[in-house]
């Protein structure tokens, strides 16, 4: 789901996508990933990105449609916020969660619902106003229009940097997956990852003391 989520990322935000794919996500030698995605700042942009991919999906579609029907901004917005909620909690958080947890489809959905609800929240946040600043000063009124889309493209943005703290948080607290292969994280959360390392970095520091003991 993260190959999908970030040819999404790299449609909607186009250099900036590559970018942070290349800075938060490519491992930079073959075997290297674990490591080269443990800072925290790293799995965040990874719960950010897997949030942000679907999500905006579900409000792109919504809003080509919401255009073409003439709606009112009001309601446009209301069934935005409801497409992406959908595409988001079902397809990119409940469905993926259910493989790679070896859980209930019913068992994950209860568990994606809040963080889906806080992380689309925030992202609507920034993503809403800004959408509705530039169509009312470029007079957008349809999909046809190129600066739809270029509009698109800066909300996400903004709204992907405003749903970024949250997102922290809660991979944090282990409210949601952070960045990571998958046998790292099939326990949930970023707490495996953070042991995969620690442990490593321990073990680092138990060969470096027992060589200093036999030089003594």
């Amino acid at each position: 789901m993260m190959k999908i989520a970030w040819i999404l990322i790299t449609l909607y935000l186009g250099f900036i996508g590559i970018w942070l794919y290349h800075r938060s996500c490519r491992e930079p030698e073959p075997g290297t990933h674990d490591a080269f995605v443990a800072p925290m700042w790293k799995q965040s942009v990874g719960s950010v990105m897997h949030c942000v991919a679907g999500d905006a999906l579900g409000i792109v579609a919504a809003s080509t449609v919401a255009t073409w029907l003439r709606l009112p901004e009001s309601q446009s917005m209301v069934v935005e916020y409801i497409a992406g909620f959908l595409m988001g909690w079902l397809f990119f958080q409940t469905i993926p969660m259910m493989k790679m947890n070896g859980t209930t489809f019913k068992h994950e959905l209860k568990t994606a619902f809040f963080a889906e609800f806080l992380s689309l929240t925030f992202m609507v946040i920034g993503m809403f106003p800004t959408m509705a600043y530039f169509m009312r000063i470029w007079h957008v009124m349809s999909a046809v229009d190129l600066r739809f889309w270029l509009i698109m493209s800066i909300s996400i943005l903004i709204g992907s940097i405003v749903t970024y703290p949250i997102n922290w948080w809660m991979v944090r607290r282990g409210m949601k997956h952070g960045m990571g292969s998958s046998h790292v994280l099939g326990h949930g959360g970023n707490h495996g990852l953070h042991q995969e390392v620690h442990t490593s970095e321990h073990d680092k520091d138990v060969a470096v003391h027992h060589k200093l003991s036999h030089k003594h």
